[in-house]
């Protein structure tokens, strides 16, 4: 009887046993746990600001008490995290935009000499164009008469010519009226009126027009000056003349012997080994010296004994007078496969001077891709290279303009490259194709073809700097003894002695050149010590502390999950489904339900409960007592 009563135990005193237990191992739970978030938003920023290494964060914890301290710490420590990342956005801007630090460096080491070309400034009367160009002048000299009553001087010439020769002086004439001199006053243009001498000449400007095919549309080019317009207008026909020639520019007349009187390089005597002909259409023969790729000339020294002395002839001799209004010669300095573009890098030597060049080599290396727009062989430009050359930007722009001739005129520019398939203009042919060019001229100054955008820097490029000293030569005392040596190795009486040679050195000033490169001024290395600089000056911390910041935007998101999860858990219980048959009844686990009259009233706790343990669900009733009874 007595073992019966001590196996008996109340009712309460069991659920008082089972809450303490399962506090208890909910306790071990979260003793044992291995990720422990935090319930509300209000405990992960105390935390936060109590832990982290963050300089004045503590501050909105320890003045809590106070508000308006606490006010303003959050607004100092907020304002302070603005700035910071206003900085980095500054930063990050100027990243972003690649900027580059220029390197200066000065080499010393023996120099490949550059090529030399040399032209004559005296174009060249062909035979095969010299009964048209001959006719040419005759039709300049009556226009020079009607403009300015100047009586030109003619070159004697045969004028014995066959009935073909004929026929081709005719269609010269007639190409050559149908273009004339004009004068212009007032922004308009007028023929020229017979027999006007109380017209005063002054008053007007000369130019000419260029109709297009229909006579539709013209183009008016006038100049203020009467040279600049009579040697375009002679230079437009003279270039349909060559155009109709087959190969004209393959025509070598040249006499090199009767040009270059000395020629030395570095003390030894230059040969015909050592330069390449080409014929300009305004400067005459050409010579480039130093361009064969095998066998470049190398200094062995700076100075002027150690580079290129030539003794040219500049007396004009069967020239066309009204193409060539200097007389000299030009030079340019150029560097090896490269096209030698007299207009833009030449110069002009004047006779009886001796003309001194130094020359310093510099080199430019840009950084290519987003640091620029450079080109490293001009293979990624939208433009064909025309010309058997490397890549440069005069190259590229020359070919697109002629590229854009030939596809607007329906031929080639007489002056650029012939492309694959095209045919140099020529009236003969191309009746309008003068007024197509000077409208597309127009247009390529404006830059309205797009040439100078398509066209880019290369990444490398070599230039030579030069500076120039001028002496008289001969002198007065030596010029005798100079001339008659001249002309008795060269076979040639020179009738102005003055003006009939002059004398070019070319050399080194020194061995050392300048390379100016390109390097990147904001790596990524340099962005981070900068960004590392900023939150250390505003914060005052290091990169764990980045970390950090890191850790409670991560807890914030995480927290925001579990609350939402749980918000939608309570929502579903809000709105149970109706009862299922196979609902079990677990009214004896549950508290006694409410009275009717009281009101209904919803309790969401989000407590995760554990089960009880084993022992707790031992059944109750007499059956169980009345085992405890048997016993």
């Amino acid at each position: 009887g007595g073992s019966a009563k001590a196996g008996k135990m109340p009712g309460g005193e069991k659920t008082r046993q089972c809450k303490q237990e399962e506090e208890q191992q909910q306790k071990e739970e979260e003793r044992e746990g291995l990720i422990e978030f935090y319930s509300s938003y209000q405990e992960l920023f105390q935390f936060f600001c109590s832990n982290t290494t963050i300089h004045g964060a503590i501050r909105l914890v320890c003045s809590k008490k106070n508000k308006m301290k606490t006010a303003f710490w959050s607004v100092l420590f907020f304002l302070t995290f603005g700035l910071m990342y206003w900085q980095f956005g500054i930063l990050y801007r100027e990243y972003f935009s690649y900027p580059v630090n220029l390197n200066l460096n000065l080499n010393s080491d023996r120099l490949t000499f550059p090529a030399v070309t040399l032209c004559t400034l005296n174009p060249y009367r062909y035979s095969a164009i010299r009964k048209k160009l001959d006719k040419l002048d005759q039709i300049t000299h009556q226009t020079l008469l009607d403009l300015y009553d100047y009586n030109m001087s003619l070159p004697q010439s045969d004028w014995s010519t066959s009935s073909t020769q004929k026929r081709s002086l005719r269609s010269l004439l007639y190409h050559v009226q149908r273009h004339p001199l004009r004068r212009q006053k007032r922004d308009h243009l007028v023929n020229l009126p017979e027999n006007s001498p109380s017209v005063d000449k002054n008053d007007w400007k000369i130019g000419f027009v260029l109709c297009s095919e229909n006579n539709k549309d013209c183009f008016h080019q006038a100049y203020s000056s009467g040279v600049d317009a009579v040697r375009e207008w002679y230079s437009f026909h003279y270039i349909n003349i060559l155009a109709q020639v087959p190969d004209a520019k393959a025509l070598d007349e040249s006499d090199f012997e009767n040009f270059i009187y000395a020629c030395r390089f570095n003390e030894a005597t230059c040969d015909k080994a050592n330069y390449t002909h080409f014929h300009h259409p305004l400067y005459g023969n050409c010579y480039t010296f130093n361009d064969n790729s095998s066998s470049l000339w190398t200094s062995s020294l700076p100075g002027i004994n150690n580079g290129l002395s030539l003794v040219v002839r500049t007396e004009q001799n069967d020239f066309i007078p009204l193409l060539s209004t200097v007389t000299g010669a030009r030079v340019m300095v150029h560097d090896q496969n490269e096209p030698a573009f007299m207009d833009d890098g030449g110069f002009n030597v004047r006779p009886g001077i001796e003309t001194s060049i130094s020359m310093r080599k510099e080199m430019t290396v840009r950084l290519g891709g987003s640091y620029s727009d450079c080109t490293e062989d001009g293979s990624d430009v939208p433009v064909q290279n025309l010309y058997s050359s490397r890549y440069t930007e005069q190259v590229c722009i020359r070919s697109c303009f002629q590229l854009n001739m030939v596809e607007r005129c329906g031929c080639a520019y007489y002056f650029y490259p012939l492309p694959e398939g095209a045919e140099y203009c020529d009236y003969t042919k191309h009746v309008s194709w003068g007024y197509c060019y000077y409208k597309l001229l127009a247009e390529f100054k404006a830059d309205v073809l797009g040439c100078f955008h398509k066209c880019r820097k290369p990444c490398k490029m070599t230039e030579y700097r030069l500076s120039a000293g001028y002496s008289r030569w001969p002198s007065a005392v030596s010029e005798d003894w100079v001339f008659y040596m001249l002309s008795q190795q060269n076979k040639y009486n020179i009738t102005s002695k003055r003006n009939g040679v002059a004398k070019v050195n070319i050399f080194f000033e020194e061995w050392n050149y300048k390379t100016n490169g390109e390097s990147p001024a904001f790596t990524v290395v340099t962005l981070l010590s900068q960004l590392g600089n900023q939150w250390s000056l505003w914060f005052g911390s290091s990169v764990l502390s980045v970390m950090e910041l890191a850790e409670l935007i991560l807890d914030f998101f995480a927290i925001t999950f579990i609350l939402a999860f749980r918000w939608f858990r309570s929502r579903q219980k809000l709105s149970p489904p109706g009862p299922s048959p196979n609902t079990h009844d677990n009214s004896a686990f549950q508290e006694a339900a409410p009275a009717a009259n009281a009101p209904h009233r919803f309790t969401v706790e989000a407590v995760v409960t554990a089960l009880p343990s084993y022992n707790s669900l031992e059944p109750h009733g007499p059956s169980r007592d009345g085992e405890a009874g048997h016993e």
